[in-house]
């Protein structure tokens, strides 16, 4: 009675966090196709620390639907942290944080049409450059 009670416990608890554990490991950083940026750069881009490659203005945009495990993997952070950390770059850089997006679609669509642009979907799309 009891092994039947904690298989189902087991496998209740590993179709609960499968699509978490899934999300944290699915992160791919993309940019529109003629800005290109290495791996290093990507905490700085997002952290408003890196603003240009060459000549071009990078803008960072968050995808609310990926920010928790992107901030844990790139910038590990927590959101009230980078959250905080932007709110004073603001005061005392003048910077502008990320702009926010929904989703992966929304992330493409503003990559695909703004230059210089960095975000982070959930796989890698065709029409942008994807950050190895």
């Amino acid at each position: 009675m009891k092994s039947t009670f904690f298989r189902y416990i087991s496998a209740v608890l590993l179709v609960l966090l499968l699509p978490q554990l899934a999300n944290a490991a699915d992160v791919v950083i993309i940019t529109h196709p003629a800005t290109t940026i290495s791996a290093g750069d990507v905490k700085d881009i997002f952290l408003g620390e890196k603003q240009f490659s060459g000549g071009t203005k990078l803008i960072p945009v968050d995808n609310a639907s990926m920010q928790d495990s992107f901030l844990t993997k790139y910038l590990d952070m927590t959101k009230s942290k980078y959250s905080s950390s932007w709110t004073k770059k603001s005061f005392r850089d003048g910077l502008t944080p990320p702009a926010i997006k929904s989703g992966d679609a929304e992330v493409i669509d503003y990559i695909k049409r703004t230059p210089g642009s960095v975000g982070y979907v959930s796989s890698a799309p065709s029409g942008v450059n994807v950050v190895k």
